[in-house]
């Protein structure tokens, strides 16, 4: 059910800890073999400038620095990402463990841990090359392998420091909503189109069209549409894909509909021909990833900002940062044609149906939790208030077409009905409701006038 393409395969090895530090030692234990080579060659052939700079301690001495290298840099890694990794734990208990991603994720980690990896592996590997002087031969000291493992170790020290000075950013509730932020952003860009897209969208499975069934349980991860529109298109069949990224699939549970564009009807074999090959197409995991799930991101926000309201965090500063993060991204969906998308085939006619979370989806995604917790505090109270007042304005501002602010106004007024109940029903005191109510009332004016 995974058919390989360049992005999957791209961001499944960003999300790792492995790949860049492998290639790293690799690397290493080459320019190991390789320097002591071209010290035996260049020996006694060297400018004299150029001698004066290297290692110019005998084997013994050549021995002990390669040997304190190596353990003074495979302590310090492994102190330093114990650290790092207790420091998280703490950091995802108090904000959200789905957050733990984006540290995964950063480029910074994976090269300073490359860094040290691959001085200890250097170090190590030049030390096989040492020769003290005996009967076998004279002795070997690699001048410029030596001096090429201090500088390794130099650059360590400096990416340690470094490195520390980057976790002490990075675990900061306004660098991780940030940077959340961002990824969830890029994700909206690739997925929905900007309005006035002309893609026909009403592909609608007949009666007797064929299930498409999970062969296993997980996250749905990717759809390859290039792979499902060239299937579909070979076998002269449409394909409904009736979930969306991020959604739980269960082995067996229909995903999906197909059906042959002149209603013929499709024998048993190459009906499951055809099925096997729609389904490689799709990527499952065991989490959601924000490759193609556009409300993976929201989650993570709204995670921080439940997590926050808790009574054992009560931290509303925090949940008002996170709001503000939603209300920007959800005001940059305004613009945007969300819901389902339909891919054509190179005649223009319809092939594959893709379903994807339409504006209001995702705005009940996040009013849903908002309603549940935000209403114990009048701060976040406020700023959900706030987020719906934006949307608004942004909405008329980027595109006043009434065919686009009217459905989004009414949507907009019937959360803010809700929001007015969800008050009524708070804990706050009398005075604070009243003044959200007076709020709620001036926005729902505003909005219905627009209407």
């Amino acid at each position: 059910m995974s058919r390989v393409d360049e992005r999957s395969v791209r961001e499944s090895l960003r999300a790792q800890l492995w790949p860049v530090p492998l290639a790293a030692v690799l690397v290493a234990v080459v320019l190991g073999q390789a320097l002591p080579f071209l010290d035996e060659r260049l020996d006694y052939r060297l400018p004299a400038a150029l001698s004066g700079v290297l290692f110019g301690g005998g084997p013994e001495a050549a021995r002990s620095l390669l040997e304190t290298i190596a353990s003074s840099t495979i302590t310090v890694t492994s102190l330093t990402f114990s650290l790092t990794v207790v420091t998280l734990q703490l950091a995802s208990s108090q904000f959200s463990p789905r957050l733990l991603r984006t540290f995964t994720r950063d480029r910074f980690v994976h090269n300073t841990l490359a860094l040290f990896l691959a001085t200890f592996v250097f170090a190590l590997t030049v030390l096989r090359s040492i020769r003290v002087e005996s009967s076998a031969g004279a002795s070997f000291v690699p001048e410029i392998a030596v001096t090429t493992a201090f500088l390794l170790t130099l650059a360590s020290v400096v990416g340690l420091v470094l490195f520390l000075a980057h976790l002490a950013r990075q675990i900061r509730v306004e660098t991780m909503l940030r940077d959340v932020h961002r990824e969830t952003e890029h994700t909206l860009e690739r997925i929905y189109p900007e309005h006035g897209d002309t893609t026909p969208r009403d592909v609608r499975p007949p009666t007797d069209s064929l299930l498409l069934r999970s062969p296993r349980s997980g996250f749905l991860t990717r759809v390859n549409e290039d792979g499902l529109l060239d299937v579909a298109t070979r076998s002269g069949v449409v394909v409904s894909v009736d979930v969306s990224p991020g959604t739980s699939l269960i082995e067996s549970v229909p995903v999906g509909r197909f059906w042959t564009t002149d209603g013929t009807p499709l024998e048993d074999q190459q009906c499951e021909d055809v099925s096997e090959e729609i389904l490689e197409a799709f990527s499952t995991g065991f989490e959601r990833t924000s490759n193609q799930d556009p409300s993976f991101g929201l989650q993570q926000l709204l995670d921080v900002t439940d997590k926050a309201l808790s009574p054992g965090v009560n931290d509303p500063t925090t949940a008002v940062h996170a709001l503000g993060h939603i209300s920007a991204l959800l005001c940059s969906l305004t613009g945007r044609s969300t819901g389902p998308r339909t891919l054509v085939d190179p005649e223009g006619v319809p092939r594959v149906k893709l379903h994807l979370p339409t504006f209001t989806d995702l705005l009940e995604l996040v009013m849903d939790q908002l309603i549940t917790y935000a209403f114990t505090d009048p701060r976040t109270a406020n700023r959900t208030i706030d987020m719906l007042s934006e949307i608004h304005i942004k909405a008329t501002v980027t595109d006043p077409d009434p065919t686009i602010t009217t459905p989004l106004n009414a949507q907009l007024d019937t959360q803010l009905q809700r929001v007015r109940t969800a008050v009524e029903n708070s804990p706050m005191d009398d005075t604070i409701q009243r003044n959200l109510t007076e709020r709620i009332d001036g926005i729902s004016t505003t909005i219905s006038i627009g209407r």
